[in-house]
């Protein structure tokens, strides 16, 4: 039976206060995972946003960041039958790499990718659970750029829609399956 992403994420998704540290809401996606056919239908919901409106894929690569957006950005790069890459945490790739440290809604980090991971004129999809303060976004749009890539657009499960995520990554087309 479909049910729409929107309301799987919100039966599915669970709410861990004061995680990772007091203060934080932590959006728990393990849930959702765990049942096939929502997590199908939020995968759809995702790759749909790398298609065209003929349906064909409009990109050529998907980009996941660590750690949540790799479970999603995988399928959804599967889905759409291009290449998955990784933006993984500072030292965890070990090739050659671009990297960019931004602010956390509860702190700061390093995000890395491979310099041959995005290819000059490549056309990319951003994966990721929550667009919480959008650094994540940003840092991982200034490496796509840096291996001479162009991001077409943002997909994530929830945007949280008090924190500044939306203004942070200014004109990049974003699709929130739900906001909160």
């Amino acid at each position: 039976m479909f049910e729409p992403p929107e309301i799987a994420l919100q039966r599915l998704v669970r709410d861990v206060p004061d995680f990772p540290e007091p203060g934080v809401v932590f959006k728990d996606i393990t849930p959702l995972l765990a049942d096939h056919t929502a997590f199908a239908n939020v995968i759809a919901a995702l790759a749909d946003v790398g298609r065209d409106a003929d349906g064909n894929p409009a990109v050529d690569k998907v980009v996941g960041m660590e750690a949540r957006g790799f479970i999603l950005a995988a399928p959804v790069a599967l889905a759409l039958g291009v290449g998955f890459v990784p933006v993984r945490k500072a030292g965890k790739l070990p090739g050659a790499t671009h990297a960019v440290s931004y602010s956390l809604e509860y702190g700061e980090a390093t995000l890395e990718i491979h310099q041959d991971g995005v290819a000059p004129g490549d056309r990319v999809l951003l994966v990721d659970d929550v667009l919480a303060t959008g650094g994540t976004v940003a840092a991982t749009e200034e490496l796509v750029t840096k291996c001479g890539g162009a991001v077409h657009a943002v997909a994530v499960l929830m945007e949280l829609s008090f924190l500044p995520g939306r203004a942070t990554i200014g004109d990049l087309p974003l699709t929130a399956l739900a906001t909160i």
